[in-house]
């Protein structure tokens, strides 16, 4: 099957602009204990592993975090961090949504073009066709693992991996839900996006790197389409939540994939 991504053309226009922040580390399910690798305490124990596979030619790493004991193939969910390269900070939402059943992988997707962070457009108009085509691959790899029911795939990204994981729900019928934190639907994958799927929208009012709009202007693409979505706009609040807002945000997302993954399986 061809992926898409091999016939990209970049185009010109205002995408996006990214910046570092720290505090936007994802937090979806608060843990009394962040630190640790392992969070036992009224949850299945979090069996961790890393895995490997080849797009264009490059080892691509995945952080694995499956429920150490399941009878059946699970729904999977594929992170994809932001423009910061934090897998670290993926770790705790990972754990979280592993123990309500989920198999999470955290995709190293900056592997395949050797990248520590992109905070600069040129950077990510370069490397995007080629993180996109990592993001499908990565699917099918995540597909054929025997733990996993490949008929329920979702992505869920942060900022740039926000973008990505919309970039490839629009081409990609594997994917059957996404959830998205403060990014949004680059401009150019409009001239060839044959679906989308149910979807999350998550973004703070005042985000001054990903302005709100992006969430209104695919709100507005969900709803002529006819797709299923919710959204969440926290009013005041900038790119990158805390506290609260983490915990509100992650338990609409925890239902959000409960309900469209989770639920699906017939």
């Amino acid at each position: 099957m061809k992926s898409p991504y091999e016939n990209w053309r970049r185009k010109r226009g205002r995408l996006w602009k990214h910046r570092r922040k720290r505090r936007g580390l994802p937090r979806l399910l608060v843990c009394d204990h962040p630190t640790e690798t392992r969070c036992n305490f009224a949850m299945p124990p979090i069996a961790q592993s890393q895995t490997t596979f080849e797009s264009g030619g490059k080892s691509i790493r995945l952080n694995a975090y499956l429920p150490e004991s399941s009878g059946s193939p699970l729904p999977a969910v594929i992170a994809l961090y932001g423009s910061g390269g934090g897998v670290s900070g993926m770790e705790q939402p990972a754990s979280m949504l592993a123990a309500q059943g989920f198999a999470v992988f955290v995709l190293h997707y900056f592997d395949r073009t050797e990248t520590v962070e992109a905070y600069d457009k040129p950077t990510i108009f370069r490397n995007f066709p080629a993180w996109g085509k990592t993001v499908w691959d990565a699917i099918g790899h995540v597909a054929a693992d025997p733990r996993v029911d490949g008929d329920r795939i979702g992505l869920l990204g942060f900022s740039l991996g926000a973008y990505l994981a919309l970039s490839v729900a629009a081409v990609d019928s594997r994917v059957k839900v996404v959830v998205e934190f403060f990014g949004g639907l680059p401009k150019e994958v409009k001239f060839f996006m044959r679906r989308l799927c149910p979807t999350l929208i998550l973004h703070g009012e005042a985000d001054a790197v990903v302005p709100v709009q992006e969430a209104y202007d695919l709100q507005n693409i969900l709803e002529k389409k006819g797709i299923p979505y919710e959204m969440k706009i926290y009013p005041g609040v900038g790119h990158g939540f805390d506290n609260d807002i983490w915990r509100d945000a992650g338990m609409r997302s925890l239902q959000f994939l409960q309900k469209h993954l989770a639920a699906s399986e017939s």
